[in-house]
């Protein structure tokens, strides 16, 4: 389905303001990596805004640990809102920069570059750095990203900025099939001049984790969150899952 341009041009002015709508389906990085480990990931996301509407975001992709340091990731994705579709293809890596364990924190990176299979949707890229450290079954992960469209021409003459936004979580290792916790994710506008309070993103709410171990070097890993918006621009509620075969 094409979107039609007076959503679009409302769509660069959000992006121009800072304002940028992350995709219900999105997921809290890790830095660490799995050597040859390959998997089939599965996520799916719905938001309601606080105007009823609802947004909802679902991708399969296949990822494989290339080397010991990175892990690489192709994506197909449909994310909708109202009656707007939008069809994209994305190439996520994650490089792991320190050695598991070794250091207080570990250290990763992770860029992702998404292509628009649809008209009037740009390109965009992301990138930050991943922490993570542990203490005892606590484990705490904290990431700050950087994400910019480019490439599709703006009807608007609007000109594209750069969105800063940050993830959290706080994991507590139960046992390996149930592990409990909070995650947190949020946008603050342009990276240098960030939006008034009113008009920043804040969710935060219960997340729960697992991995079923189905035989040798097969495994279903899962984690979701019920997240409520904390500030006045956030969704009502967002509901996001994530599960992956591991073999």
């Amino acid at each position: 389905m094409r979107i039609n341009s007076r959503t679009w041009i409302f769509c660069l002015g959000l992006l121009n303001t800072g304002i940028a709508f992350a995709s219900p389906a999105d997921y809290v990085y890790t830095p660490i990596v799995e050597y040859g480990e390959k998997e089939i990931d599965f996520k799916y996301g719905t938001a309601r805004q606080k105007d009823g509407s609802l947004a909802d975001a679902a991708s399969v992709g296949f990822g494989y640990g290339a080397k010991e340091y990175w892990f690489t990731e192709i994506y197909l994705k449909q994310e909708r809102t109202g009656n707007q579709i939008a069809n994209l293809a994305e190439w996520e890596n994650k490089f792991q920069l320190t050695e598991t364990g070794k250091y207080p924190l570990d250290l990763g990176l992770i860029t992702e570059l998404e292509a628009p299979l649809s008209n009037h949707t740009p390109w965009e890229f992301k990138f930050g750095p991943l922490f993570q450290t542990e203490s005892g079954k606590l484990q705490l992960n904290g990431n700050l990203l950087f994400e910019r469209a480019f490439g599709q021409a703006d009807e608007s003459g609007v000109p594209y900025t750069t969105i800063f936004s940050y993830q959290w979580q706080a994991k507590y290792r139960w046992k390996q099939e149930l592990e409990y916790g909070l995650q947190g994710m949020g946008e603050l506008g342009k990276w240098n001049d960030w939006n008034k309070q009113a008009d920043q993103i804040h969710n935060v709410g219960p997340a729960v984790f697992g991995r079923f171990v189905l035989g040798k070097q097969q495994a279903i890993r899962y984690n979701a969150a019920w997240l409520f918006g904390t500030s006045e621009a956030a969704p009502k509620h967002t509901f996001r899952l994530q599960a992956e075969y591991e073999y």
